[in-house]
């Protein structure tokens, strides 16, 4: 029995060894036939194993590979190196990581990376080191060919009569051209220290170029900044920088190129225009025929009154009024006395540009982003950043533009149309409409939270029949100027044709009364100044007797509808609104309002 125990567990044993066996023979084959070379070496640095791939490549025996027999495929100009380094690994028991060039049984010398770690024991003792080689002579080459390359490039940048300097990727001067030297005075030492901005920016500009730069940077892609830095003869001068990446075949960001233009000559004539622009601005404002702000009454005070109290601030304001009583005028006033005076104010009829080219108009495009579009455009607000810009007929904008809009008033950003990049403007905004902005919200042709945004400051401007006592003013006002330009003399004023001036209703407002007055003006042969009283009628066309009963009916209508507005100061609902004193629900009111086209806010008191 015994001995049966015996040999069943030498049958066991023996299958147990002959399964180790068959499992190391496995991982032999692994091991020897796996691309990469591995190896491993006793804890003095001596190889201990090397696998066949290796054997194969360098085409050494198998004995001589062991011991320290290695060093003699590894080529020349590296070994010293390469022993040094890996001793110093063995020493400090770590891993580590190292490059040299290694002989293939060709003769052919190939770059290779070297990647060792320790096995250690409990007491952190080494037991062994296991080892891999990697071919890297792809990369190696590449790497030379961007060295040889850069070599090229400084020769070569070195003649260019313009300052040029090369960033790594986190935007680290690594080296800068002839040019820039010769225009700063540094020294290339100079150049690549941490404090060469700081020494070589403008104080007033460093913080701003470097957000931009920052930004720019983290973007990836061309950008631009303006600033301005020393030369070496101490004179700070503006300079144009251009950044642009430079990246290798698979996307990844080697340098950034920054080249630098001087363009002081052309902020100096900028800054030349500007002031020119300001005191013409001035002469303008001094001398241009503004009718309507001509005048003294008092719904024309309170507007005034409004727009010196608006003006020195950067509130969005809201002009409402009807056709031709001079919204954009008084907009004009509000920039002129407001601290932007000295940059753009940029007008913009949004009922003037059809709806699918409004958002090109007002944020611009870039190349491509539609038929048509074959350069990049600048929109409105970019013209107008650091100045005003003047919507007039907002209640026209499409929804989309809105929501755009509506974006710019809230963030001051937006981005041009077929773009990705983020503007951002320092724009105020003055808002006009002869719509009923209210009636349009509730209809949902206007965006409530922009009507809100817009708002902010309204101005309702009096049509010209609420300033009945100004009619004298502005007409010999006019008469003045159409005469002139006409080179004429006007000096009386017919008393029937002053009467019938201030008789008419003038539902142009001022914009009908300039026009009657320089046609009178024109056809007129002496004085006194007259006009025909055809030209202040208004044509009816023939309808039937239930026509003209229906008109009457609506014009009686109207006529009750404005007188309780004017009694209740242009409010609609309410125990004290409109709709109350005439018994009629608010609803019903407010379609009459739309149906007969009452411009309720007139009887607002402002």
């Amino acid at each position: 029995m015994f001995e049966l125990l015996q040999i069943s567990e030498g049958h066991e044993l023996s299958d147990a060894l002959e399964k180790l066996g068959q499992e190391a023979a496995r991982l032999q084959t692994v091991i020897d036939t796996v691309p990469s070379f591995l190896w491993t070496s006793l804890p003095d640095g001596s190889k201990e194993y090397l696998n066949k791939r290796w054997y194969e490549y360098t085409g050494l025996p198998l004995e001589q590979g062991k011991g320290w027999g290695w060093k003699v495929v590894v080529h020349p100009d590296d070994l010293d190196r390469l022993v040094r380094e890996w001793l110093a690994l063995v020493e400090a028991r770590k891993p580590g990581e190292l490059e040299t060039r290694i002989r293939r049984y060709d003769g052919e010398y190939r770059w290779f990376l070297i990647r060792i770690v320790p096995q250690l024991d409990s007491g952190g003792n080494v037991v062994r080191w296991f080892g891999s080689n990697t071919d890297i002579e792809d990369r190696k080459r590449a790497e030379t060919k961007l060295l040889e390359d850069e070599r090229e490039f400084r020769r070569i940048t070195d003649a260019i009569p313009q300052t040029i300097v090369v960033l790594d990727p986190s935007g680290n001067a690594l080296y800068a051209n002839q040019e820039m030297l010769d225009y700063t005075g540094l020294s290339m030492e100079d150049v690549v220290a941490l404090d060469f901005r700081a020494r070589t920016y403008h104080p007033e500009d460093l913080d701003r170029v470097r957000e931009e730069r920052k930004a720019g940077l983290a973007r990836g892609l061309p950008f631009e900044i303006e600033q301005r830095a020393r030369r070496k003869d101490g004179q700070y001068r503006w300079l144009l920088l251009r950044y642009n990446p430079f990246h290798d075949e698979q996307g990844r960001l080697l340098r950034w190129y920054a080249t630098g233009t001087d363009i002081d000559d052309r902020k100096r004539g900028e800054d030349r225009t500007r002031n020119e622009n300001v005191a013409l601005r001035e002469d303008i404002v001094r001398s241009s025929m503004f009718e309507e702000i001509v005048g003294s009454s008092e719904p024309l005070r309170q507007v005034m009154d409004q727009v010196s109290k608006v003006a020195p601030t950067d509130s969005t304001v809201l002009v409402l009024g009807e056709t031709g009583t001079g919204k954009e005028l008084i907009a004009r006033a509000i920039h002129n006395q407001s601290k932007r005076s000295n940059r753009a104010f940029i007008r913009v009829n949004c009922a003037a540009i059809p709806a699918s080219l409004i958002a090109s108009e007002l944020f611009g495009h870039e190349k491509g982003s539609f038929t048509g579009a074959t350069q990049r455009r600048l929109g409105r607000f970019e013209s107008a950043d650091g100045g005003t810009i003047f919507l007039d007929e907002v209640g026209d904008l499409p929804a989309e533009t809105q929501v755009a809009l509506l974006r710019v008033l809230q963030e001051r950003e937006f981005e041009r149309v077929g773009g990705s990049q983020t503007v951002t403007v320092d724009v105020r905004v003055i808002a006009a409409t002869n719509r009923d902005l209210t009636s349009a919200v509730a209809e949902g042709k206007f965006r409530q939270d922009l009507f809100y945004r817009l708002n902010v400051f309204p101005i309702r401007l009096p049509a010209l029949r609420e300033r009945i006592s100004d009619i004298s003013l502005l007409v010999g006002y006019l008469i003045d100027r159409y005469a002139q330009k006409a080179g004429k003399k006007i000096r009386n004023i017919d008393p029937k044709t002053m009467e019938l001036f201030h008789a008419y209703d003038w539902p142009g407002n001022i914009r009908e009364l300039q026009n009657v007055v320089e046609r009178a003006v024109i056809l007129s042969e002496g004085e006194p100044f007259f006009i025909d009283e055809a030209w202040l009628t208004r044509a009816t066309p023939k309808v039937d007797a239930a026509s003209v009963l229906t008109t009457d009916l609506a014009e009686r209508e109207k006529a009750m509808i404005e007188n309780a507005l004017r009694e209740a100061e242009g409010l609609v609902s309410g125990p004290a609104g409109a709709a109350a004193k005439l018994g009629v629900p608010r609803q019903t009111l407010e379609s009459k309002i739309r149906k007969l086209g009452i411009n309720r806010h007139r009887f607002k008191i402002s």
